[in-house]
């Protein structure tokens, strides 16, 4: 596909400095573009690449904009140019997306029950289960599952192997064995959500699980039953969030954390990779912790200790200075 960088501009705005006949072929980084390559550079740290860059054009911020009239044939100023590269990576998409893809394939089975707005697209081996609903402009990769009564709202992508709707893990002990607890709940996504591939978001026990307009799992997510996600909240790959929590809008969750059952994050909680959040956060702010597993009551002991040593450094230092006097 080769385009033109006047039909970029006129499609996503932006001020050119250079020919808009120049022609595009790819989108590339600084570092591997070629003479027909739209690159971009948003970190100021990388402004030295604009020299030795092969790329065509190269999207920059108003406080680059000397440098690249410096090094480059074309460049085009933005505002965020980021934010910008991400929307010109979902039209370039959309200039190159096949027009004779059947909307739903053949392979994929659904119920006659669910509802598949006329917009969205079933990959192969999809299945949609009875009462479920897919809404507009959504698009659901291979092999992906959506249980019954479940609800994905619009213009979400669904990645391979999602699963929606699973039962949550629920059962109660009964003389050493264990009796399994129907889960009677559903699964309600809201709009402008994408799931990474192979991630499962279990339906409710009794009420529903939710995932709220905007969220953005990566791959190989667990979300436990009758947990509630806010808005525009995003987790990274292999993050666990048990039964029952609730976490609020516009947090972030680092690859391989886990989040414990029936606790609470507020807005704006950021947590650090691999880390356990085992009590409920209710002030905005980053938070980490990894503490080593031990027997349950060591392990508390040392837990409740290890909260203390920044009160415990302040005294040691308190009464060394006592002992000799202030440092000279």
């Amino acid at each position: 596909m080769s385009l033109r960088l006047g039909q970029i501009v006129e499609a996503l705005g932006g001020v050119l400095h250079g020919s808009p006949d120049q022609p595009i072929d790819r989108l590339a980084p600084l570092d591997t573009a070629g003479s027909q390559s739209l690159s971009f550079l948003s970190n100021p740290r990388y402004v030295s690449q604009l020299a030795a860059t092969q790329a065509a054009c190269v999207i920059v911020g108003p406080d680059q904009a000397v440098q690249a009239q410096a090094h480059l044939r074309a460049w085009i100023v933005a505002d965020q140019p980021y934010l910008y590269f991400a929307r010109l990576t979902q039209w370039w998409r959309a200039q190159a997306a096949p027009s004779d893809e059947p909307r739903i394939h053949p392979s994929a089975v659904i119920h006659p029950s669910a509802h598949i707005d006329p917009t969205a697209r079933i990959g192969p081996l999809c299945v949609v289960e009875r009462h479920a609903h897919i809404g507009a402009g959504s698009w659901l990769k291979s092999r992906v599952t959506v249980g019954e009564g479940c609800r994905v709202g619009a213009r979400c992508i669904l990645h391979s192997g999602v699963v929606i709707g699973a039962d949550g893990f629920g059962f109660a002990p009964d003389a050493g064995t264990w009796v399994k607890i129907e889960q009677l709940g559903a699964v309600r996504i809201g709009d402008d959500v994408e799931i990474g591939a192979n991630s499962c978001i279990d339906r409710g026990a009794l009420d529903d699980t939710v995932l709220e307009n905007g969220v953005k799992l990566d791959n190989l997510v667990q979300i436990g039953h009758n947990v509630h996600v806010g808005a525009h909240t995003a987790m990274a790959g292999c993050v666990g969030v048990a039964g029952s929590a609730r976490i609020g809008a516009y947090c972030t969750v680092g690859g391989g954390a886990v989040v414990l059952g029936h606790l609470s994050l507020v807005d704006h909680v950021h947590v650090s990779a691999a880390s356990v959040v085992m009590r409920s956060i209710l002030k905005p702010g980053q938070y980490s912790g990894v503490f080593p597993i031990d027997d349950n009551a060591s392990w508390e002991k040392n837990a409740a200790t290890l909260r203390q040593l920044h009160r415990l450094r302040d005294r040691i230092r308190a009464l060394e200075q006592a002992l000799t006097g202030p440092p000279t």
